[in-house]
């Protein structure tokens, strides 16, 4: 009986869902997810999964649900691996007019500090960490 109610309790865990490419769509603006470079995703700590091709979706989502859900991942794609997924909370971001993004925010994801400022290096752009990056696009 108690290996049962392990084994219950497990799967109930949240966990993230591979992005279908082409065919899932954004949560927020509802357009098809195409971009390995620039997608997101948010689970929330009951397991609900929303998917979004761009991560000013995911920001855009989150500031329209202030204090709504807890969420057990925020994950971004790693521009530098397409498809990989990196969590959004220790992610660099980089904005510049050099690297297009799906929504025209011209933003994307990185794994450290050191990687977005090696590509603002020859890109041009401005780096921000997670907590920047919420409060740069809310004033837009």
């Amino acid at each position: 009986m108690a290996a049962m109610l392990m084994l219950l309790g497990s799967g109930c865990a949240p966990t993230p869902k591979p992005i279908e490419y082409g065919s899932d769509m954004c949560h927020y603006c509802k357009m098809s997810i195409v971009d390995q470079q620039h997608a997101a995703e948010a689970v929330t700590s009951k397991g609900k999964v929303f998917q979004f091709d761009a991560v000013e979706c995911l920001i855009n989502y989150l500031a329209q649900q202030p204090g709504q859900e807890e969420y057990a991942f925020l994950l971004v794609n790693d521009y530098e691996h397409p498809g990989a997924m990196i969590p959004a909370e220790s992610s660099a971001y980089l904005i510049s007019p050099a690297i297009p993004s799906p929504m025209g925010a011209f933003l994307s994801a990185f794994s450290s500090s050191e990687r977005a400022q090696a590509f603002q290096a020859e890109k041009g752009g401005e780096v921000f960490d997670w907590p920047g990056i919420q409060k740069h696009l809310a004033r837009q």
